[in-house]
Formats: C-alpha cells, structure tokens, sequence
C-alpha cells in the first residue's frame, strides 16, 4: 500500500455551530480547479469520476483526491436525487414567515426542532425583518397547507403568527451556487 502524502500543510480553524460547542475542520482554500469540479458536479452529481477529470482535464486519481478534500471540507456537503415536487403529488409551494412570541435562544431551538420534525417543510431560515423564520413547504394542495399550518406549524408554542405566500409557478430552484467569489489573484 502507498504511502500518501499531502502537498500543503493542514491548518485549523475553530468554528461554533448554533449549539455552542467547537468544531475543529481543515481550512480548504478553493482554486481554480476545485471551482472547475464543483460547477460540474453541480450539474451533474452522478457523473462517474473518470468523466469529471476528463471534463476538467485531471487525471482519474487527482480528480479523486480533489473531490475526496472537497467532501472533508464539508464544502461539498452531500448528494441527493432532486425529485420534481409535481410528479411526486406535492404540487403547491408555500413560503411561510412565522412571528414568535419571547424571543430566546431556548425558544428559537424549541422552534428549529419542532420545525425540523414536519416532513412537509423542505427549507427552514431564521430572519430579519417583519418574521423571524421563513419557511418553505411543500404540499398536495390548498387542504394539506391547512392541515400543515393549523395542525402543525401554528400548534408550536410561541409561534404567533403565520403569514403565507404560495408559489404561481417556480421559475429556478436549487439552481447551481455561484462560485465566481472564489476568484482572484491567489485562486
């Protein structure tokens, strides 16, 4: 077995997620070439390794290593099938801003959880402005938001008010993340 050795020294960086206890990851700067795979792979997540070195002109196993740091980084965080909201019965889009009652940070988490428990929300954000979360749910139709809004968003304690937007018709979703903010003189 080869012995594999990195190019760059690893560095750390301490980072704190929302529940206060600290993270200890790599720090990956991305280049050019990591650029190149990851608007690849954002197009197509299943394409085979030897078809994205070709793609971005690496070899097999180099292309391998990049994907493998990308994936360490947590840069490139997972892959999924995206399956269409019509075909699957799910047909009607509702963004939901939510006003709480006693703002805390124990009740924010309460919130989250609660939040994160009802399968019909695919998109969750805590805001500023006139809400302080944006929800994003899919649902069959009119009688399945009822049901998810009065037998389960509004049944969250200190959850005071919902004030909803329904979709006419998506125009893009989960498009492709910009990555030109990664250029410059060092990249």
């Amino acid at each position: 077995m080869a012995n594999i050795a990195l190019a760059v020294p690893i560095t750390a960086m301490v980072l704190r997620n929302s529940r206060s206890t600290l993270n200890f990851m790599p720090e990956h700067v991305p280049d050019r070439v990591d650029r190149a795979i990851l608007a690849t792979l954002q197009r197509d997540g299943r394409m085979a390794n030897v078809d994205l070195a070709d793609a971005i002109s690496l070899s097999p196993s180099a292309c391998l290593r990049r994907v493998k740091a990308l994936e360490a980084s947590g840069i490139i965080a997972g892959y999924r099938a995206e399956v269409s909201r019509a075909r699957a019965g799910l047909g009607l889009t509702v963004f939901i801003g939510l006003k709480v009652a006693k703002h805390s940070q124990e009740t924010s988490v309460r919130i989250e959880e609660a939040l994160l428990a009802i399968p019909a929300i695919v998109a969750c954000y805590l805001v500023s402005g006139s809400s302080d979360f944006l929800v994003e749910a899919a649902v069959p139709d009119l009688a399945g938001y009822e049901e998810l809004l009065l037998g389960q968003i509004l049944t969250i304690p200190s959850v005071v008010e919902a004030q909803s937007t329904f979709a006419i018709r998506t125009v893009l979703s989960r498009g492709p993340l910009p990555l030109d903010h990664w250029r410059g003189p060092s990249h």
